[in-house]
């Protein structure tokens, strides 16, 4: 209810249609509210000529500023003499078609006018009645003019006044920052409820710790980082890290995004910055967040406008208000982005953002601690393990996984089922990857046989080349735009490649294709999205990552893209570069076809499979491609052991890492640095244990008795 209110004041068409029902209200009362019916003003000569004709039934004679006015009723209802009201109507004045029943003129105060009337009203029986003059005449005329003129200018102001409530006290406030604290209390944001990031939350304990007890830093003179940047993919928890961070403290909390900051007036967002920082020392200690800070962070200097662009007046203010910290205000600032290269140098010096902390991607087992967090709360079967749920899902963060748990439980729900189990994850998984099934389309049994085909290829291939990523899935199931697809992830995860994994994951994706030339003999367009995967893939190795004959160098960069298209290498260069690419994607087809020609049974065995199961899963392909056939029913448990650690134990952790790291030191020291010998030329020759002196001592006197003996 309290919603709808809000809504209905903050939307200008109420006060327009209050401004008008007391504009009627004031018409009907100075011009109608008198009157039995509509009235005109006539001529003295009229009234003359109506008086003369016994029309009149009455009429009432008052002086008023120095003339008599004259109103009076008509005995029968008169059509109306002139086209406009006498009355104050705001929404149009009677037609001259229509009957009036009152009339009004003025004379002059003259006697032989007022005789003459009288007499004539006498003559044909028109009553007459006097007033004396009205001492309201003339403020109620005046209050008539300013009474719509001050309602006009009220409603103007409360339209305003309504309608900058974003900058938090009207149009006159702009400068205000929207944004409000958040109380502690209401905060219940802790570290173990973020999970998978359990380093990047020991990097943190030093600012909570600082919030909590900040005399056991100041008493050794230390200074608090002034801003910490959170840096890494979107979705991986950013922002939850930094709410865990104040939840943790206990501390108010400012969260605003960057572009709150700016407006189209110049000046807003430095006013703004310089309000946010005002409010934040009131209440310290507190912290700050500034999502997404790229918004106005960036570089200076790439404008149009230069020192007078209202972005980078906001980041001028921003890196003032931050760079004035001193030690005891206790107002620390956490950012987060995705474009750290962006940003401009003078934001990233110490002082500023002095502390910068990855927040990546998870990896198997920071992913199972993410599910665990996000399970709590829905009811898992017993053959949901979330181990493998971690396994089969490399390269996602964490909102990818909470969006799993979340399509699983509608899958659930949509079956009726009271349990979350594997199979409703298992479907999740594809539906955020690919989309929704689409089994009801209908596919001819010549396109459905050459889709198998062309599945079981990738899955051939992927089987015999296992270095870099094993099979996962394979469906002929249309999902999206996909009319089948197959799902081939890394063994583990991976943060470096190899040449050899790039090319077996070129011939991979180039599998689907030589599944349907080899068996079918002809070509179809379910390959487009396979080369433009394979185009990439390949095309990094050339331009990025110096894997070929073209050199060493690095020709394009996805950080750094020229908005013109223009390119930073000559015609011949990139006619190397095309070369190199067509010779990868060749020798990866290739390399594909010779693989399903080697296995053409198989190769059809696993079509004939689709064909008839529509989806076969990791365990059922690798017993196609061994045994020929499907497996048994067999569980396969995955014990899970990684949770998500809170904040006593994350600075435990921390306590536990810095002692190991000084042991380390210390062993380091005492002990020799052995060189690398001469007679090793590679690093993998070196053996595992290197001799001690001791042992080196007692092989030289060996050799020297050897040497003796000979």
């Amino acid at each position: 209810m309290k919603n709808r209110r809000n809504r209905l004041l903050s939307n200008g068409l109420f006060y327009i249609l209050v401004f008008v029902i007391l504009l009627g209200g004031i018409n009907w009362f100075v011009g109608g509210s008198g009157n039995g019916g509509s009235s005109e003003n006539i001529s003295y000569s009229t009234l003359v000529k109506e008086l003369n004709n016994g029309k009149v039934k009455s009429i009432n004679i008052q002086p008023a500023n120095g003339v008599y006015t004259v109103t009076g009723t008509y005995k029968k209802a008169e059509k109306a003499k002139n086209s406009q009201n006498s009355s104050l109507d705001f929404f149009g004045g009677t037609k001259s078609n229509n009957k009036v029943t009152n009339f009004s003129t003025t004379m002059l105060q003259n006697d032989s006018m007022v005789k003459n009337v009288s007499n004539l009203a006498q003559k044909n029986g028109t009553k007459i009645s006097n007033q004396g003059e009205s001492q309201t005449g003339s403020w109620i005329s005046t209050l008539v003019m300013l009474v719509p003129t001050l309602i006009f200018i009220v409603m103007l102001w409360m339209m305003m006044n309504q309608g900058g409530q974003g900058g938090r006290g009207g149009v006159m406030n702009f400068g205000k920052s929207k944004v409000k604290p958040q109380d502690p209390k209401k905060n219940k944001v802790r570290f173990s409820d973020v999970a998978g990031e359990e380093e990047e939350k020991q990097e943190l304990v030093e600012i909570v710790e600082f919030l909590k007890n900040p005399t056991k830093y100041t008493k050794l003179g230390a200074r608090i980082p002034a801003g910490v940047l959170l840096e890494g993919p979107p979705g991986t928890g950013k922002t939850l890290l930094a709410r865990a961070v104040a939840g943790e403290a206990g501390v108010p909390f400012y969260s605003i995004s960057g572009s709150d900051f700016v407006e189209m007036f110049v000046g807003v967002g430095a006013s703004r910055v310089r309000d946010l920082f005002e409010t934040a020392k009131k209440n310290a200690p507190s912290i700050i967040f500034i999502d997404e800070i790229d918004a106005v962070g960036r570089k200076r200097g790439n404008g149009m406008g230069g020192g007078h662009d209202e972005r980078e007046q906001t980041l001028n203010q921003l890196l003032v208000e931050m760079d004035g910290f001193d030690g005891d205000e206790g107002v620390i600032v956490m950012a987060a982005t995705n474009r750290s290269d962006v940003l401009d140098p003078a934001l990233l010096r110490p002082g500023r953002f002095d502390r910068k902390v990855l927040v990546g991607r998870p990896d198997v087992k920071g992913r199972e601690a993410i599910l665990k967090v996000h399970a709590r709360n829905k009811p898992l079967a017993s053959d949901v393990d979330l181990k493998e749920v971690a396994r089969q899902t490399p390269g996602f963060v964490g909102a990818d996984l909470e969006n799993v748990l979340n399509e699983a439980a509608l899958v659930a729900a949509r079956r009726d089922k009271k349990e979350i189990t594997a199979s409703d994850i298992d479907e999740a998984e594809d539906r955020v990857i690919a989309g929704p099934a689409k089994k009801d389309t209908v596919i001819s049994a010549a396109e459905r046989k050459r889709v198998a085909f062309h599945e079981a290829g990738h899955a051939i291939v992927g089987l015999v080349l296992s270095d870099s990523r094993t099979v996962r899935k394979v469906t002929i199931v249309p999902r999206g735009r996909a009319g089948g697809y197959n799902i081939m992830l890394p063994k583990e995860d991976q943060n470096l490649l190899t040449k050899k994994q790039l090319m077996e994951q070129v011939a991979g994706l180039m599998g689907g294709r030589a599944g349907e030339e080899v068996v079918v003999g002809d070509k179809s367009t379910g390959a487009s999205n396979d080369f433009e995967q394979a185009t990439n893939i390949a095309r990094g190795m050339v331009t990025q990552y110096g894997m070929t004959d073209v050199g060493m160098t690095e020709l394009e960069s996805p950080s750094q893209q020229n908005e013109f298209g223009a390119r930073s290498y000559s015609e011949a260069t990139a006619a190397k570069i095309d070369e190199a690419v067509k010779n990868i994607l060749d020798e990866g087809y290739q390399t594909a076809v010779d693989i399903i020609k080697s296995h053409r049974d198989t190769h059809k065995v696993i079509a004939e499979a689709l064909l008839k199961y529509e989806t076969l899963n990791e365990k059922q392909i690798l017993s196609l491609f061994k045994y020929g056939k499907m497996p048994e029913n067999e569980d396969n448990e995955f014990p899970s052991e990684s949770d998500a650690l809170t904040y006593d134990e994350a600075k435990a952790a921390m306590e536990k890492r810095d002692q190991k790291r000084e042991k380390v030191e210390e062993k380091d020291d005492k002990e020799d640095i052995h060189p690398l010998p001469d007679d090793h030329k590679n690093i993998d020759d070196i053996p595992l244990n290197p001799p001690s002196e001791k042992q080196d001592k007692n092989a030289t006197k060996e050799d020297k008795k050897d040497d003796d003996q000979d």
